[in-house]
């Protein structure tokens, strides 16, 4: 059974749906969480930031198919991107970012996301949503399971327990709460799983009441 939980440099959780198998591992000192995807029908991977230990990647990317083909980073900080260039450069993968963080990250970004766009990966789409806040352009990203219930890669933007850090300079915790109440818990129901960029899982329903706190402490 998936739990969702990881360990640095640890083994992989492996969470398999009708049409889609996802993924975590954690990777690096500050405890990232990485996602490969993995179609079901066409073996087409996405990969949801390469934050660190390359060759930890590489061995998750062997877990599923082997191949490559786009890796999408949530947001520009450090250590979510540390592994970027060397993935990309292994793989030749596609890669894309939300578009105000896009000139941040150390490749080239062929696909700059915005809210409401969609990424495809072989016959899988996954929904974008510009959760503004932590970062200019971070971006979650939304998997409708046609099974089940939706599937949503929120970096570090939502986490058990509130929305990510807001307190370093550029950063904004009002857009980021008005954007994760309005982009997420407005249109996703109590039984989406949310998969953050470190730690442990959660779902919406087991966050959404806490959400007035979180107004009223500003974090």
């Amino acid at each position: 059974m998936y739990a969702g939980d990881v360990t640095p440099g640890g083994p992989s959780d492996v969470r398999e749906l009708a049409a889609l198998t996802i993924r975590k591992c954690s990777v690096g000192s500050m405890d990232n969480n990485a996602y490969l995807l993995t179609s079901t029908a066409t073996g087409a991977q996405l990969l949801i930031d390469a934050a660190a230990d390359a060759p930890r990647l590489t061995a998750l990317l062997s877990e599923g198919t082997g191949s490559l083909d786009l890796v999408v980073t949530t947001h520009q900080h450090h250590d979510h991107v540390q592994a970027l260039a060397e993935v990309v450069a292994a793989t030749g993968a596609r890669t894309a970012a939300g578009a105000e963080d896009a000139d941040a990250l150390p490749v080239p970004v062929d696909d700059r996301l915005a809210q409401g766009d969609r990424v495809r990966f072989g016959d899988i789409t996954l929904d974008v949503l510009h959760l503004r806040g932590h970062t200019p352009g971070s971006v979650a990203l939304a998997y409708a399971d046609p099974g089940g219930h939706t599937h949503l890669f929120t970096g570090d933007s939502l986490f058990p327990g509130g929305v990510g850090n807001t307190k370093s300079a550029g950063q904004d915790f009002d857009a980021l709460i008005a954007d994760v109440s309005d982009r997420v818990f407005d249109v996703y129901d109590d039984q989406t799983w949310v998969y953050p960029g470190h730690g442990g899982d959660t779902t919406l329903g087991a966050e959404r009441p806490h959400l007035p706190k979180w107004r009223a402490r500003g974090w």
